[in-house]
């Protein structure tokens, strides 16, 4: 090859890279999603917290860690969830937190659990002469007169004639105790397992009806909560919540009040391979087997 020929394929080369590299610099570039921390929603999606873990020190409620009443937030948790293993109501969680986004919680976030605990008055001392009274459940009292320089002593109950009969029912035994009817009539087909089966599974027909098991309030009616369908949450006091999951349809709705045996939804296969109601009775949060809590069919 000629000098004039090898300069000239050095220029066709050279020419070729420069439209490459000016290809390549015209391209556009594409953004980064960034979350949006702006919006609201009136209730708690499915979306679980956040994978990526900010530094703790900067998370709000961070100095309660490991705290009684407060739980620190871990990776696929979501509000609702949190709500329901604490037992409580998903709006009084929000509130308690100031969530302002009750879809948006972060890994390592701490909340608050349960109820904030009011200020116990300060305890005034007898006077000499004074009569002291304690709240007691009988209404027989003898009081007691302080005399002075003695100790006041709580006044003394007459026993109450009922309180040697003890009920049968293990859920009938103390202030929040209750007593459930079953909520569904079909037929036994799950009974409770802690670690595969947190509730009963109870067959039927789609479009059987569902009762309320007892007096409460709904707490959550809704589809946010995976692996139950269209569910219902009812609070009964403070130491009971019933779950019914897999509904076709509800018939009730968040807040309002329900009586015992009222019909609350329709049954349905939702989020399940079969119709079904799946029944939960949860103490302080933690699943018990409704069976113990049910009368005998």
């Amino acid at each position: 090859m000629t000098g004039s020929g090898i300069r000239s394929g050095l220029v066709a080369v050279a020419a070729a890279l420069l439209l490459v590299l000016g290809a390549c610099s015209s391209g556009k570039t594409t953004k980064a999603p960034v979350e949006d921390r702006g919006a609201s929603s009136a209730r708690p999606a499915a979306s679980a917290a956040s994978s990526t873990t900010p530094d703790p020190k900067t998370l709000p409620g961070a100095e309660n860690a490991g705290k009684p009443g407060y739980y620190t937030v871990k990776r696929g948790d979501t509000l609702m969830r949190i709500a329901m293993d604490a037992g409580q109501a998903w709006r009084d969680v929000a509130r308690w937190n100031n969530l302002d986004n009750v879809n948006l919680i972060e890994v390592g976030q701490v909340l608050r659990i349960a109820p904030p605990v009011a200020a116990a008055p300060a305890a005034v001392a007898a006077a000499p002469g004074a009569v002291v009274a304690k709240p007691i459940a009988s209404s027989s009292v003898t009081a007691v007169a302080v005399a002075p320089g003695q100790t006041a002593s709580a006044p003394v109950a007459a026993p109450a004639p009922a309180a040697a009969a003890a009920s049968a029912n293990p859920a009938a035994g103390g202030e929040d105790e209750l007593v459930f009817i079953w909520p569904a009539n079909g037929t036994l087909i799950a009974g409770f397992d802690e670690a595969k089966n947190k509730g009963l599974d109870i067959g039927g027909n789609a479009g059987d009806p569902v009762y309320a098991a007892a007096d409460g309030r709904v707490v959550y009616a809704g589809a946010g909560l995976r692996g139950y369908g269209n569910l219902l949450i009812i609070k009964h006091n403070n130491t009971y919540l019933t779950a019914y999951a897999h509904n076709q349809s509800l018939l009730v709705k968040e807040d309002e009040a329900v009586r015992k045996g009222q019909k609350i939804a329709v049954m349905g296969n939702s989020d399940a391979d079969r119709v079904k109601l799946h029944f939960e009775v949860r103490r302080q949060g933690k699943p018990v087997d409704p069976a113990k809590y049910l009368p005998a069919r």
